[in-house]
């Protein structure tokens, strides 16, 4: 029996956020924290108390000590985050935006040292993890690491391993939509669940109702489709039946960024402790909702403790009732 709940991988990166709000020349003060939306939904999973084996690359250099520090703070085990002596981490700066926008965010990840993770980069002890998690970042990253991920994608599913994957698209990595959209769509036909958000799932599909762009998606074999649709929710399909899960009301989002992280965090985590679907997207949208209400990609990722006296006390009583196909 593998020692590994989870397995994920990606970039992450070293991330400053502005103290103040405004033009990020104009900052003069910024907060180093972590960001990355794979190691986002690792952190979150681990929180929960999944046994999480993160695969990835950092530089040599300070940045990539504080990233492998951080998530090993977070309970993620990093034996195999490979130290690259010949690249760089990645880092980015993140504006502040106080009126509940998105932040204005600069990256500087070309060539980095997570480009360069490869198939010779995978530990074959990975592969007995029970699940793994996957997005459409680091296919996007280099050609290598987009081999990788088929590779691990493919490998976990022939095994009989649950394979979730998020889109999460940076149309500014790949070379053209055309072929973001191609390789992005032969990523998602390896998984068992696939997590679009709503634009997304149009750009990818070509079809505007979340129905038809879920339908799109179990054609290519994947079993459930979970559509996110910001603070209204979610719409989830499957097979056998469908649904509908209104968002959770918030009354003061502070930053944006990393809800679908955390949505995919609570997704996930429900499916493998059996949880139907519908409860599935249930709590995915509560973790969401969450993560709008701190400063930070992951900061606002709740424990399992957290979990149970603030989602589960409360919703215990409140059944969704999907509807049959």
């Amino acid at each position: 029996m593998s020692e590994f709940d989870i397995l994920s991988f990606g970039e992450t990166m070293a991330m400053f956020v502005a103290e103040q709000s405004g033009d990020l020349a104009d900052v003069g003060q910024f907060h180093k924290r972590i960001a990355g939306a794979d190691s986002n939904v690792a952190i979150g999973l681990s929180r929960l108390g999944f046994n999480v084996a993160w695969l990835s690359r950092v530089g040599a250099d300070s940045l990539g000590r504080f990233v492998v520090d951080t998530l090993r703070k977070e309970g993620l085990d990093c034996r195999n985050v490979a130290i690259d002596a010949a690249h760089p981490t990645g880092f980015q700066l993140k504006s502040r935006a106080d009126d509940g926008s998105d932040p204005a965010v600069e990256y500087f990840r070309r060539g980095s040292a997570a480009s360069h993770l490869s198939v010779q980069s995978i530990s074959s002890s990975l592969l007995d993890a029970r699940h793994l998690h996957a997005t459409g970042i680091p296919p996007a990253l280099s050609a290598s690491a987009r081999e990788m991920s088929f590779e691990l994608m493919t490998r976990m599913r022939n095994a009989g391993r649950s394979v979730s994957f998020d889109p999460n698209l940076r149309p500014s990595l790949w070379a053209s939509e055309q072929q973001m959209i191609t390789e992005i769509n032969r990523l998602a036909a390896l998984a068992h669940w696939v997590l679009p958000g709503l634009s997304e799932g149009r750009l990818l599909t070509g079809f505007e109702d979340p129905a038809d762009i879920a339908a799109f998606y179990l054609d290519l074999g994947v079993e459930a489709v979970a559509i996110k649709l910001g603070p209204h929710g979610a719409y989830y399909r499957t097979q056998l039946n469908e649904g509908f899960v209104a968002g959770v009301p918030v009354k003061n989002v502070v930053d944006t960024v990393g809800a679908g992280d955390g949505f995919a965090v609570g997704l996930i985590s429900a499916l493998l402790e059996n949880h139907s679907v519908a409860d599935a997207v249930r709590r995915a949208n509560w973790i969401g909702s969450r993560a709008v209400q701190s400063r930070g990609d992951m900061e606002g990722l709740p424990t399992r403790l957290e979990l149970s006296a603030e989602f589960e006390g409360v919703n215990r009583e409140q059944a969704v009732l999907p509807h049959a196909l």
